[in-house]
């Protein structure tokens, strides 16, 4: 049983449990002595999206690493995945990113990565969480040991530029007009300038943070405003950040949205051409479109799904060989590149396929239509619906009704008390009933 760790870390209403000083302060000690063995000063890479309250729980981190001897480099405002890239980078033992992602300015996160970029498994932060309860006070270093913290200069430009050197040299954004929305967010100003040094006309929207408008009507989750800006100057393309700019929407030049199922199928078929894929195959969620799957099937590739979580995706590639996998939801990971999403990267990856075929986004990055799709979350108030007879049954007899031409998926949320039903099928109708059955299900047994 977990206590504090999530799907991505830890999250919450920053100052109200377990997102206060005094958990990042035990996360720090307790992540510093279950990783950070041996006679050496370790060192750790702290980064952080653009939130009011990143100030408190950087202080709190940085107190709790430097009271077990650890060295702490603060990064200041940069993406998730900069942060991934810098832990290598820089050597460092650890990363840790303050973020709550896409989630608004009153809430923060804790992610932390180990040398190797990739995110704790769960046995590591269940031993974290061990450490967290017990009484640390004669663990703690003194005198000499006690650690030192400084504030690296620099790292935006190292990220900049590792993010320009995965674009082919022999392509250049020259007379593109693009839009990007950087949320207030972590990728305020690297976003922008790495496109504007590549070629591009830029036109940065959601750049100007004072600590409280993250994701605040902007950003992947928001899309009414680069929408409209992609109208209003008439881009070629909008490209739509989240808060720790780890994930993205596009917008094509028509103003429609492209989600993340529809850059998997553009990156996807744009690696299996070149022969870049290194499994003739590609993984996703059980959330990821029927149609994507019958899309990839038409290209000869196969879909892997794991569970919801962007963690589970990395776990699955790195298992089975795959180096290309992402979210509906615009996570989108290229393993050749990084160790988790990159919203920035896979931004560039659709790029380079635009400028080489010559073709517009909406052309490009519209590859197959999406069958139904209808998600509906069911909120209750206690026990557990899924093993309750009623609600089985709905499922049983719902699978049963959408059979080969559809799919189903009945999952409790990680964070929350709902039930998300999800259902699609070529017959919208039907999985709008067979949605609603299951639904009303959960009410009756909730």
């Amino acid at each position: 049983m977990r206590s504090f760790f999530g799907t991505d870390g830890i999250r919450g209403q920053a100052n109200r449990w377990p997102m206060t000083p005094d958990i990042a302060l035990k996360v720090g000690m307790a992540t510093g002595l279950a990783l950070l063995n041996g006679d050496d000063q370790h060192r750790v890479v702290i980064g952080k999206d653009t939130r009011l309250s990143g100030y408190m729980i950087e202080n709190a981190l940085v107190a709790g690493f430097t009271a077990v001897g650890t060295e702490v480099f603060l990064l200041g405002p940069m993406p998730t995945p900069a942060v991934a890239m810098l832990t290598r980078s820089l050597r460092a033992d650890l990363g840790v990113m303050i973020s709550a992602s896409h989630n608004p300015f009153e809430d923060n996160g804790i992610k932390i990565f180990g040398s190797d970029g990739y995110k704790l498994s769960d046995a590591v932060e269940l031993e974290i969480e061990r450490l967290m309860q017990e009484d640390l006070s004669r663990r703690l270093a003194t005198g000499a040991s006690i650690g030192r913290a400084q504030r690296l200069e620099g790292v935006r430009d190292r990220y900049i530029e590792y993010i320009k050197g995965t674009f082919p040299r022999s392509l250049s954004l020259d007379g593109l007009r693009v839009v990007v929305d950087c949320a207030n967010g972590a990728a305020y100003r690297v976003a922008p300038e790495a496109l504007w040094e590549l070629g591009a006309e830029v036109v940065a929207i959601g750049n100007q943070p004072n600590g409280t408008n993250i994701n605040a009507e902007c950003g992947s989750t928001s899309l009414a405003q680069v929408r409209s800006k992609v109208a209003e100057v008439r881009a070629d393309i909008g490209i739509a950040l989240d808060g720790d700019a780890d994930r993205l929407i596009v917008i094509d030049e028509t103003g429609r949205p492209v989600d993340g199922d529809q850059l998997l199928a553009v990156i996807g078929e744009s690696w299996r051409t070149a022969g870049r894929l290194s499994s003739p195959g590609i993984v996703a969620t059980v959330m990821s479109n029927l149609g994507l799957e019958r899309y990839l099937d038409s290209l000869g590739l196969a879909l892997a799904r794991t569970k919801v979580g962007d963690r589970y995706v990395v776990e699955h590639m790195r298992a089975n060989g795959y180096n290309l996998g992402g979210e509906q939801s615009g996570h989108i990971v290229l393993a050749d590149y990084s160790t988790t999403g990159d919203g920035l990267l896979a931004a560039l990856e659709v790029l380079s396929v635009v400028v080489a075929t010559g073709k517009p986004v909406s052309e490009v990055c519209h590859r197959f239509e999406p069958v139904p799709q209808i998600l509906k979350n069911v909120r209750y108030s206690g026990g557990k619906p899924l093993e309750n007879e009623i609600v089985i049954k709905a499922i049983d007899d719902g699978r049963g009704r959408l059979g080969n031409a559809g799919r189903l998926v009945v999952r409790p949320s990680g964070t929350e008390p709902l039930i998300r039903v999800m259902g699609e099928g070529d017959d919208a109708i039907l999985v709008q009933s067979v949605v609603d059955d299951i639904a009303t299900a959960v009410v009756q047994a909730a």
